[in-house]
């Protein structure tokens, strides 16, 4: 996701993203994804335990190694190959040393057009992960045409990976609350993240300086290579969508079929994705008190404005007296805009929301908020953690961009986004502290935002997103020079897969037949 209050949260968009297309179908399954499983594999495909024919094309110049690699598949979770890929710690020096990416995949059912690389956002959501709860809901024709390929970023999950903090010390960090309005309270949470900066130097050593956006994209050529394609068909979400920009401003004659799905503006200063992304999430829960208000047994009364008032009731309380529990936990402040803003990715999560907000206003208690924020930072029930997704998080943004720590600076911004947003724009205040202490520098850019040269592009956003709002899908559109801009008419976070028929044809239509849509479909 997005967020950038005293902290980064897990994974969205570049600010924020969480899953991308993670959040916002997957709390509404949640009983069901184990089940998902992969499609059968085609019989002209190399078998697993073999390994697929490299291409080496492309390498720079002392990274032939990597991109001439053999990839060897085995049998893993069910009906999924999977492989361990190796690339270099750091793409600007090849003797720096090697860390590790994790690979799944699922085969092309039929004529193989090639490999179709998929990313869910974040930064920090596991490609590998996202492939298996969402291989079965991928259109057929994708799963005939291609093989789609899963794979965690560098810094992410299985791959090498960033650490921090062990399970009990994350736990305390991700539910520790500031009152960020005094000088005192501000000062403590730059020391929060200062020593959650520093825990991850010592335990990640030289990786956390090369997990930026750019590094990753680079890790998409060499991957390209090592699958044998000559050219690469991508598919990404949210934060996705900046890792497929990315890629084509860097490797703009390589670009194949692109879909960047709830799009994120490359041109925005951290800053302005906080601003817009408020603006976003406040938009959201206005569509959902607006729908709850107007059903049946909704704890929210009075007029729309009253019962965003009556949600911001319920976040202060959790900072002035959390929320007790049906265990040994409280729902902090923190802990409950996690628990709200997590269900506004997918209108099918509202009456979660809804449960929520029943209990905390009239029973006092926190315990669905608490689960909501759980789902929301990957935490287990026994207290420790599925993934390092909020590891990865800090870790890719602080060194793709970072806003101003100056406290004045910060008040200043503050005092706009909460007026833009007077319900949930303090969750998006304050960014500049959560990397002010980052032990390594911003990556520098390397690349034409405008990918010149690149083939088509399909920009997809949709017009109520929280996370990613339209207007930046509008902005990425506008800065790619070959984008076109498809429009999804309705709530929650993505499209594809979640919205309907017009935007799913569209953009299958393109992947597979490679039938670039009209600039301006609107679905």
């Amino acid at each position: 996701m997005i967020f950038t209050h005293h902290r980064p949260s897990p994974p969205s968009a570049r600010s924020n993203g969480r899953r991308t297309a993670g959040v916002a179908a997957v709390l509404a399954t949640l009983l069901v994804l184990a089940g998902c499983t992969g499609g059968a594999p085609a019989k002209d495909q190399t078998p697993a335990g073999q390994a697929s024919s490299a291409s080496g094309d492309g390498a720079p110049e002392g990274f032939e190694k990597f991109y001439s690699q053999d990839v060897v598949w085995t049998e893993c979770r069910t009906d999924f190959e999977c492989a361990t890929v190796a690339a270099p710690l750091s793409w600007s020096d090849p003797d720096a040393g090697e860390i590790e990416l994790a690979v799944m995949r699922t085969r092309a059912g039929g004529d193989k057009i090639g490999s179709l690389l998929i990313n869910p956002g974040g930064p920090g959501g596991s490609g590998v992960d996202y492939l298996e709860a969402a291989a079965a809901t991928l259109g057929d024709r994708l799963r005939e045409s291609y093989d789609i390929v899963g794979f965690d970023p560098r810094g992410v999950r299985d791959s090498t990976e960033v650490r921090c903090y062990g399970d009990a010390k994350k736990d305390q960090y991700l539910s520790e609350d500031f009152d960020l309005s005094t000088d005192e309270g501000l000062a403590a949470a730059r020391e929060s993240n200062a020593a959650w900066a520093a825990a991850c130097a010592e335990n990640t050593g030289e990786l956390l300086g090369n997990v930026d956006t750019q590094s990753a994209a680079k890790d998409m050529d060499m991957l390209r290579a090592a699958l044998g394609d000559d050219e690469l068909h991508y598919l990404g979400a949210s934060y996705g969508t900046s890792l497929g920009a990315t890629y084509a401003g860097l490797f703009p004659e390589r670009t194949g079929r692109l879909v960047l799905d709830g799009a994120i503006d490359p041109r925005l200063e951290d800053g302005e994705m906080s601003a817009g992304q408020a603006v976003g999430f406040e938009n959201a829960l206005r569509a959902y008190v607006d729908d709850c208000q107007g059903g049946a047994g909704c704890p929210l009364t009075g007029s729309v404005d009253d019962g965003m008032q009556q949600v911001r009731g319920v976040l202060d309380q959790a900072l002035e007296r959390p929320y007790p529990t049906d265990s040994d936990r409280e729902v902090t402040q923190t802990l409950a805009f996690y628990g709200v803003a997590v269900t506004l990715y997918d209108e099918q999560n509202w009456p979660l929301l809804t449960q929520a907000l029943e209990e905390a206003i009239d029973k006092g208690t926190g315990t669905m908020l608490l689960f909501l924020a759980d789902f929301y930072n990957d935490r287990n029930a026994d207290g420790s953690f599925a993934t390092n997704s909020t590891e990865a998080f800090s870790a890719v943004n602080c060194l793709d961009g970072r806003s101003d720590p100056d406290v004045e600076a910060m008040r200043a911004e503050a005092a706009e986004i909460e007026a833009a947003a007077p319900t949930v724009g303090t969750f998006f205040s304050y960014g500049g502290i959560s990397c002010a202490d980052w032990p390594y520098p911003v990556a520098e850019q390397q690349y034409d935002v405008a990918a010149p040269g690149a083939a088509p592009i399909v920009v997809v956003g949709t017009t109520n997103d929280p996370a990613t709002p339209y207007v930046w899908a509008e902005g990425m559109a506008e800065a790619l020079d070959s984008a076109v801009l498809v429009t999804y008419e309705g709530e929650g976070h993505t499209a594809y897969g979640r919205s309907n028929s017009c935007i799913d044809d569209a953009l299958e239509d393109y992947l597979v037949d490679g039938t670039v849509p009209e600039d301006g479909l609107t679905c």
